[in-house]
């Protein structure tokens, strides 16, 4: 099943208020409505992928659900998924041209659609209602309550990344094993549900991912925190340091004599997460020895001691 992107059909950012995608919508309906594109099918199409789109957003239930989904996984406009691998169930429409996609359906059930009719044609609303269009209220197709829950850790990188995790549960005296899959740029009490009925359960399990930090990196919403080890001289006369983040190597500049606690502030190098969201990395120098000092060494450091 094809993944809709509902905001960007519409044009619109994530955060776009009420007024904004309603006057993108009526922009897009004016322009692709058939009255306007006779006999242009791709129009035709693209009217009704508007208005799917705008059922959607312009409903608060609606859209808080859409954007509930999208939030669990890492979907894009066009991305191609399995909806029982992700805990859902559906059966194609098999309607008119005029019915909205199976992923609406999937989400909200069929019963969701306006079904509104033009009087003497054959689509949603009249044309001279362009301008005035309100969303109306549906109750939409309940999906299965969840009744298990559990927990899942996992690291920095898996939560980064990606990762899929295998979990043995104990449920009513039996053992169930299953596949977890998480999606790349999972946060922090994010929650993943699997379909019970897959292990005949009578409800769905929810797993609640807690994200392990690590002892030279923490995450704290999509920042990164880093602790970057470096020797005495290297703090004291300033140098060039390569610092691992999650896209590859970057060289940052050891502040010299710096200050005690002081962060260096590495922009956009920090977590990316389901929304594209990413953070900022922030290193923190730790001064360390190294693990065996020659002897040269140890006679520069009492010289140093002596001059000071």
């Amino acid at each position: 099943m094809e993944y809709k992107d509902y905001y960007k059909i519409l044009g619109v950012d994530k955060n776009a208020d009420e007024k904004t995608i309603k006057n993108a919508y009526r922009k897009l309906a004016k322009k692709y409505h058939p009255d306007l594109n006779q006999g242009d099918n791709k129009s035709q199409e693209k009217f009704k992928e508007v208005n799917e789109a705008y059922e959607v957003l312009s409903d608060k239930d609606k859209k808080a659900k859409y954007d509930a989904f999208g939030s669990n996984y890492d979907f894009s406009g066009g991305y191609n998924f399995d909806p029982s691998a992700y805990g859902y169930s559906y059966t194609t429409s098999g309607g008119s041209s005029e019915d909205f996609s199976d992923f609406f359906d999937m989400i909200f059930g069929s019963s969701a659609r306006r079904g509104r009719k033009k009087s003497g044609g054959s689509y949603g609303f009249n044309f001279d209602n362009i301008f005035s269009q309100n969303s109306g209220g549906f109750s939409s197709k309940s999906q299965p309550k969840a009744k298990y829950e559990s927990e899942l850790t996992i690291s920095i990188n898996e939560a980064y990344r990606g990762t899929t995790k295998n979990v043995s549960l104990s449920i009513n005296n039996s053992v169930k094993d299953m596949e977890v899959k998480i999606p790349k740029g999972i946060t922090r009490g994010k929650k993943i549900k699997i379909k019970g009925e897959r292990y005949g359960l009578d409800g769905d399990i929810l797993f609640r991912i807690n994200i392990k930090d690590e002892k030279f990196l923490k995450l704290d919403s999509i920042d990164l925190y880093k602790i970057v080890e470096i020797y005495p001289w290297q703090e004291a006369l300033g140098e060039e340091k390569t610092v691992e983040t999650f896209e590859g190597k970057v060289k940052v500049k050891i502040p010299k004599s710096r200050v005690y606690g002081q962060k260096l502030r590495i922009p956009n190098k920090g977590f990316k997460d389901m929304k594209g969201n990413i953070g900022d990395m922030f290193i923190e120098f730790a001064i360390v020895n190294p693990k065996n000092l020659s002897k040269e060494q140890i006679e520069l450091y009492k010289k140093l001691k002596e001059i000071s």
